[in-house]
């Protein structure tokens, strides 16, 4: 079954689009504000006369912000997803205080890091009741493209990225690292958008705060390459970054200096790949990687900004046609998935209902994070969520974390729509959510044992903080939580009978 390798990673590495310019991209976000300018000439209006809802606690801006993106999501006329797909993966150029370094890690000579995740996808798959009338896709070791991304000082706000080799940026870089923290990234875009480009500007604020880079994966996308493909992609990173390829330029990097991060999908990817490390090690798996037998090692935390657990939709926020007041994510609508005109990779063949992942798998553990039967062994979890569609699932999981022993940091933060520290940065509630996750990553590497479980709620406008109870974050119980999931995912197992 060994597959074997190409020769370095740039004989691998797909060619890059070509960078889209400010200008371009500029322009394009003003053709589309002035076709919502009637909706925002509305949302500007109620909001002055506090007639809705999000004006008692969010600015003007960030709720222009908030229906804009709603709108976006919710268009007259559906584009394809390979259109959508394109629209938010061009690459954007790269200018002002931020190192970039490309490089992408080759397929291993062994399939044994692949054949070790099946084993795992298969027993779990077993243990949720999913069906196990079709075989589990097996996805081939392709090369992982990620950047290594950090703060760059000197630079001025709008000077370009040096002329130099990829291994001369690294270096460039580390030579402004303050700390080992190392920042496994994963970007969000419900696993078939967006990549580290889209991301760079919080991956470098998390770089820049917890004086450490990050390691930012370009991951395999759906609907062309679904689950468990970009599983597959998380856990080669984080053996590149433990055990680095022969064509690496960076070091080897210590566990304890490692902490998975990701918002919304990315999030779900964090969370999923240290469950899958969880169960690796309580089979006491070894991998063989480029001729050494190598341990799968913890982390030294998880961070996740809301993140998408619940593959099924079918917590109680996800019910019902009418828009969230605080949120920008669209509810799924039967109809409106068929008004998806067709294209080369959407409807898939086979046909399936779910983008990410076979629906026999919807449910599956490593899929849906709220299947998962125990996280005890984790390392700390920090997770943020705001007054948004997710904030059920994540409620959910902070429950069941904590009745697990996991050394928890949770925080809602009121009023804020999903992944609000990206797309709403100038708000004070960014802002502190964005400290916050620095400081856990960095109190996860210097002093892990000082990280107790804890709950809090943020205001909108003054931040004040007030804590919250875990057992009474939902009034449903986490059983009943996973029994709803069972029913959704057409599953007959022990939760169902509960209903």
């Amino acid at each position: 079954m060994d597959e074997p390798p190409p020769t370095s990673a740039s004989a691998v590495a797909p060619p890059s689009p070509s960078p889209v310019s400010s200008l371009a991209l500029n322009f394009r976000l003003l053709l589309l504000i002035l076709a919502k300018l009637p909706l925002l000439t509305r949302v500007a209006v109620l909001h002055a006369l506090r007639l809705s809802e999000p004006a008692k606690y969010v600015d003007l801006h960030s709720h222009l912000v908030v229906s804009f993106i709603r709108a976006l999501l919710t268009p007259s006329t559906p584009r394809s997803i390979s259109y959508s797909q394109k629209l938010s993966t061009r690459n954007i150029e790269i200018k002002g205080r931020i190192w970039i370094s490309q490089y992408a890690s080759p397929p291993p000579p062994e399939t044994d890091i692949r054949d070790a995740l099946l084993r795992v996808v298969e027993s779990m798959r077993d243990a949720s009741g999913s069906s196990s009338s079709s075989s589990v896709r097996v996805p081939q070791l392709t090369p992982v493209q990620a950047e290594w991304t950090g703060y760059r000082a000197a630079a001025s706000k709008w000077e370009p990225l040096p002329v130099m080799s990829e291994a001369a940026k690294y270096r460039a870089m580390m030579k402004e690292c303050r700390e080992p923290t190392t920042v496994l990234y994963f970007h969000g875009g419900a696993y078939y958008l967006c990549d580290p480009a889209t991301h760079r500007p919080l991956v470098k604020r998390l770089a820049k705060l917890a004086g450490g880079r990050c390691y930012s994966v370009r991951y395999r996308l759906a609907p062309q390459d679904p689950f468990p493909s970009a599983l597959l992609d998380a856990l080669v990173s984080y053996f590149t970054l433990l055990y680095p390829p022969p064509d690496a330029y960076h070091e080897a990097v210590k566990p304890c200096h490692v902490v998975f991060a990701g918002d919304s999908a990315g999030g779900n990817l964090s969370l999923a790949l240290l469950q899958l490390i969880l169960q690796l090690r309580r089979n006491d798996t070894r991998i063989q990687w480029y001729g050494e037998s190598r341990t799968v090692p913890l982390p030294a935390g998880v961070s996740c900004a809301s993140p998408w657990l619940d593959i099924t939709h079918s917590s109680p926020s996800w019910q019902g046609e009418d828009a969230h007041p605080y949120d920008y994510l669209p509810k799924p609508r039967p109809e409106a998935i068929a008004r998806i005109p067709p294209c080369d990779i959407w409807p898939a063949n086979p046909p399936r209902k779910q983008i990410y992942v076979d629906d026999d798998l919807v449910a599956h553990p490593l899929a849906t994070l709220l299947m998962s039967p125990s996280w005890e062994g984790s390392p700390p979890i920090w997770v943020s969520t705001g007054w948004e569609i997710l904030a059920y699932e994540d409620k959910a999981l902070a429950m069941k974390l904590f009745a697990d022993g996991v050394p928890l940091v949770f925080e809602e933060y009121e009023a804020m729509p999903h992944v609000f520290a990206i797309i709403l940065s100038r708000a004070p509630s960014s802002r502190r959510c964005v400290e916050s996750w620095a400081s856990f990553i960095s109190r996860s590497v210097q002093d892990p044992k000082s990280i107790e479980a804890i709950a809090t709620v943020i205001k909108a406008r003054t931040l004040e903080e007030s804590s919250l109870k875990f057992d009474e974050l939902l009034e449903d119980s986490f059983e009943d939580v996973q029994a709803s999931v069972a029913i959704k995912a057409g599953l007959k197992t022990e939760w169902t009978a509960r209903l």
